[in-house]
């Protein structure tokens, strides 16, 4: 599993010592590494080069391919799933087309509306957002997931109550929908929200996050 964290529209700079992006996706590295789902999942985080997206560049793809490349070399041709947030799940969304990717989950996205997604076909897509987040559109996200099912993904879309673009409050729920999702794309568990193998069930493309229980499980 590789985390991208979030970063600007454009910066030329690298991101400093102390990054606040990079820690606030800690938590969910942390979440799960200790899940026992994942007991036998290596999880890593893509370091960026530059702070920014920097238009037609796109940095933070770059270092997403990078990543991947890194990872086949050492340790072989295994399955992975992108978990990112803000401009680093648009980073994920795009590398998605490495053979490796099985999927993405995508913490409040930026998907801007002619973002591509003909290279998501076979992928499972899960995206979390609060429809408050005034940094990156809700909005923009479910019309993407849209877009991306009818190219041939799996797609999952949830509606977090809270949290907006920081993912803080209510950050534990944040985390566990995170690692239910993570858990999904590897083929470890079934979608939050139902439907293990059902078509029907994926095809109904959001859900709320108030509707989904998830199981308690110890850690280890």
């Amino acid at each position: 599993m590789l985390v991208l964290h979030g970063g600007r529209a454009d910066s030329p700079t690298p991101p400093p010592l102390l990054n606040l992006p990079g820690l606030r996706m800690r938590p969910f590295a942390r979440a799960m590494e200790q899940d026992s789902l994942f007991a036998d999942v290596l999880v890593a985080f893509v370091r960026y080069r530059l702070r920014g997206w920097n238009g037609h560049r796109a940095d933070p793809v770059q270092d997403a391919r990078r990543a991947l490349e890194e990872l086949r070399d050492a340790a072989g041709p295994l399955p992975v799933v992108l978990v990112g947030h803000s401009m680093g799940a648009r980073a994920a969304l795009r590398a998605a087309d490495d053979p490796q990717v099985r999927g993405v989950v995508a913490l409040a996205p930026w998907c801007p509306p002619d973002e591509a997604v003909a290279h998501l076909a076979g992928r499972t897509v899960m995206a979390l957002h609060d429809q408050a987040d005034q940094i990156t559109s809700a909005t923009d996200t479910w019309n993407y997931l849209r877009r991306a099912r009818a190219a041939g993904a799996l797609v999952r879309g949830i509606r977090m109550p809270r949290g907006r673009h920081t993912m803080i409050r209510d950050a534990r729920r944040w985390h566990r929908l995170t690692t239910a999702c993570a858990a999904t794309v590897l083929g470890l568990g079934p979608p939050p929200g139902g439907g293990q193998s059902d078509e029907r069930t994926w095809s109904t493309a959001l859900v709320d996050a108030d509707d989904i229980t998830l199981p308690v499980r110890r850690p280890g």
